[in-house]
C-alpha cells in the first residue's frame, strides 16, 4: 500500500516538516496533486508543516486553478535542510527541478518520489521510496488512490483539485482509463461541479505561443519511417506547445527542441496510434537514452516525454533518428518545410 510506505517513513524519522516539490513551470496535475497530498498529510498529522515549492513557478494554465483553490506555493529555492522529508510530485527526474537539482542531490533528507511516468533508474537510486504507476492517467489519480487506501473522503476543495488535475492530464478525459472515470465519478460525488472545473482549463493561447507554434511548423524537418511521419523542429520557448501543434497538423511524432548556450530542452509528443501499433514508448525508448547521450536526463510517458541536457541540437536530432531507425525501421524520405 503506497501511502502506508510514505506514512511509515514520515513516522520513522519523526518528521515535523515535509517539503513537496513540483517540476519546473508546474502544470495542473503537478500543482493539484501536490496540494491534495499536502492536505492529506496535514489531515493525518495536523501539527505537521507541509510546504509546496515549484521551481520557476507554476504554468499559465495552473494560475487560475491556484487562485480558485487558494494554493500557496513558493517559487524561490527553499532551504532543503529544513525539511525532514522531501517529496517529488509528478516529477520524473531530479533534473526537472532545474537549478534546484544540485541542492536536492546534496540534501541528506530522505526522498520520496510519486509519479505516473515510467520511473528513471537514477531517480530510483536516490529515492528512499519510489511510487511510480504508469497505468495511472495522472499523478492526481495516484493521490486519489491514497485517500481511498486510507478510507478517507477528500474535502470538496481537494476533490476539485484532484478532478482538475486528472482532467488536464487526460485532455478533458479523452485519454482516461476506466479507473480514471471511476475516480472522477467519486470526486463528483464528493461535491465537484464537473463543468465548472473543466472551464478553468480553458486558457486562450497568447501571441508569443502562437508565434512559437508557427515558427516550429516553418522550421520543421520531416522524416518518414514507412507510414509514420516524424517532425523535428526547434524554437526558443513553448517547445511542448509547438510539439502538440505539429501533431495536430498531421505528424505522428513531434520532436521540438530549444537551445540556450549549450543547454538543450526537448519536448517529444506522439499520437496514440503510433504507440499502440509500434509499442515505441517515448519516455523509455527515446527520452531516457537521449538524456544519457546529452549528459542529462530524459523520461516521460508512452506518448509524451521530455529531455534536458548539454550539447548540440542537431546532434540530438541525429541521435533520435538513429534510435527511431533501430526500433521502427529505416527512414524512407526526409524533407524540410
Amino acid at each position: 500500500m503506497p501511502i502506508r510506505e510514505v506514512k511509515s517513513l514520515i513516522d520513522t524519522v519523526k518528521a515535523e516538516s515535509v517539503l513537496l516539490l513540483c517540476h519546473q513551470n508546474a502544470d495542473p496535475d503537478a500543482l493539484c496533486s501536490a496540494f491534495a497530498l499536502s492536505e492529506l498529510l496535514k489531515r493525518l498529522n495536523p501539527e505537521m508543516k507541509v510546504d509546496i515549492a515549484c521551481p520557476e513557478g507554476i504554468s499559465r494554465l495552473s494560475e487560475p486553478i491556484s487562485a480558485h483553490l487558494q494554493i500557496e506555493t513558493a517559487s524561490e529555492e527553499p532551504n532543503f535542510g529544513d525539511a525532514d522529508v522531501i517529496v517529488m510530485v509528478d516529477t520524473n527526474t531530479i533534473q526537472q527541478l532545474g537549478g534546484w537539482s544540485k541542492a536536492l542531490r546534496e540534501s541528506s533528507s530522505p526522498l520520496v518520489v510519486i509519479d505516473h511516468h515510467a520511473s528513471h533508474p537514477e531517480t530510483e537510486n536516490v529515492a528512499t521510496v519510489c511510487i511510480s504507476d504508469e497505468n495511472s492517467s495522472s499523478t492526481c489519480e495516484i493521490i486519489y488512490g491514497f485517500y481511498r487506501e486510507l478510507g478517507l473522503t477528500p474535502s470538496k476543495k481537494v476533490a476539485e483539485a484532484l478532478f482538475t488535475g486528472m482532467a488536464s492530464d487526460t485532455k478533458h478525459f479523452t485519454l482516461a482509463s476506466s479507473e480514471t472515470f471511476k475516480a472522477a465519478a467519486a470526486l463528483v460525488e464528493a461535491g465537484v461541479d464537473a463543468q465548472e472545473a473543466l472551464s478553468r482549463l480553458s486558457v486562450s493561447v497568447d501571441v508569443s505561443e502562437r508565434i512559437a507554434r508557427l515558427k516550429a511548423c516553418k522550421r520543421a524537418e520531416l522524416v518518414r519511417f514507412g507510414d509514420w511521419l516524424i517532425a523535428f523542429s526547434h524554437v526558443r520557448s513553448y517547445q511542448a506547445s509547438a510539439a502538440r501543434g505539429l501533431l495536430e497538423i498531421g505528424a505522428h511524432v513531434a520532436f521540438v527542441g530549444g537551445q540556450r548556450g549549450d543547454q538543450i530542452q526537448i519536448s517529444i509528443r506522439a499520437c496514440q496510434d503510433f504507440f499502440r501499433q509500434t509499442g515505441f514508448h517515448l519516455g523509455r525508448d527515446l527520452a531516457r537514452p537521449l538524456g544519457e547521450y546529452l549528459q542529462g536526463m530524459g523520461g516521460g510517458h508512452s506518448t509524451a516525454a521530455g529531455v534536458n541536457g548539454v550539447g548540440d541540437f542537431d546532434a540530438a536530432v541525429k541521435k533520435a533518428v538513429k534510435i527511431l531507425k533501430e526500433k521502427i525501421g529505416k527512414s524512407s524520405s526526409t524533407s524540410s518545410h
